[in-house]
């Protein structure tokens, strides 16, 4: 990308707000502390830098957490040594929020950015796979139905499911139990297969099986990349930024006949889509001068919109009148409230 020409997009809008905020600010904080979503990462860490780059303020500081871990260090409290904005790959949970607000978080925006796939892939040595929902929960579940009863996952190969698919050992490298993706994973994958299921009386199943065929991997999806690169027989689950990336090295599977990409995710098609967030403490906006500043730049078209930045890395747009919501809440500081989240 062109620095100079992204430089002019912001430079006159941000730059005098920036310097105006620093201003009559006491003890106040110049650089904003991010934390949560490893899917989000690369979105905002894209973001950051052009912030860095075209304000007067510091490069925002960013960590991957993961989405669970980055809300509950957003949740932890006001001011010093908490976090101003947490990335989330999922929706923030009613009982996150109310432990937001026990620790005096009481103001926080909620801000969608955009749609994502969750993406079941291995190495591009492979043939690439189509999988049913039903395949990828049998091949994941702790307990699986066996003659009408629920028994330890006995499938060691994926032809041990369907004899169409590769005599190939089940491994799988996916997220942790924090990170947003898996809570997704969980909801669009176990839940829905398990509920249309007899054996498990109509009831959402979401153990993942913990007997070395499901690899905990960590938060970063840059590692189960590289891990797929190493261990070619393996499948990982991971963002599809991540496959926008790794083109040439990875294919994934396409589920129901249906291939992760931009256009299918967006319209609904993909089975394993989401959305992805950002959340704002408001509380903080008066001693950390630039943190509207970086949210604005966030949601910008140039960001977020049809042929923003951010689609280059993978992001999906929000329809044009979604994007003008998540606007009007950005410049409202609109506060989230738990009626909103049922």
């Amino acid at each position: 990308m062109n620095r100079t020409i992204k430089s002019r997009v912001f430079k006159t809008t941000i730059v005098a707000a920036a310097v105006m905020g620093v201003v009559g600010v006491a003890q106040a904080r110049d650089q904003i502390r991010i934390v949560g979503s490893s899917t989000v990462y690369p979105f905002a860490s894209y973001v950051t830098e052009e912030f860095g780059a075209v304000t007067e303020y510091p490069t925002p500081v960013i960590e991957s957490t993961g989405s669970g871990g980055g809300i509950r260090l957003f949740c932890n409290g006001v001011g010093e040594g908490t976090p101003d904005i947490s990335n989330a790959s999922r929706r923030i949970k009613s009982s996150e929020l109310e432990r937001c607000e026990e620790n005096g978080v009481t103001d926080v925006t909620e801000v969608k950015i955009g749609s994502d796939g969750i993406v079941f892939a291995q190495s591009s040595e492979n043939e690439a796979l189509d999988l049913t929902l039903e395949q990828l929960f049998l091949a994941v579940a702790a307990k699986v139905p066996q003659d009408g009863e629920l028994v330890d996952n006995p499938y060691q190969n994926w032809s041990d499911i369907d004899s169409s698919l590769p005599d190939r050992e089940i491994s799988i490298y996916g997220p942790p139990t924090t990170s947003g993706t898996r809570d997704a994973f969980e909801e669009l994958v176990m839940e829905a297969v398990s509920e249309d299921m007899e054996a498990y009386g109509g009831e959402a199943y979401t153990d993942i099986r913990a007997d070395g065929a499901y690899i905990d991997a960590g938060e970063n999806d840059n590692l189960i990349v590289q891990r797929l690169a190493e261990d070619t027989g393996s499948f990982g689950i991971f963002g599809y930024s991540f496959l926008v990336e790794n083109q040439q090295a990875l294919n994934a599977s396409s589920i129901g006949g249906v291939e992760p990409e931009a256009e299918a995710i967006s319209a609904g098609d993909y089975p394993i889509a989401r959305s992805l967030f950002f959340y704002v403490k408001n509380q903080h906006a008066q001693d950390v001068p630039p943190l509207y500043d970086y949210v604005e730049m966030f949601v910008s078209e140039e960001m977020i919109g049809e042929g923003g930045y951010l689609t280059d890395l993978g992001l999906i747009p929000l329809p044009e009148a979604e994007r003008e919501q998540t606007r009007a809440r950005v410049e409202e500081r609109a506060s989230l409230q738990a009626s909103d989240l049922k």
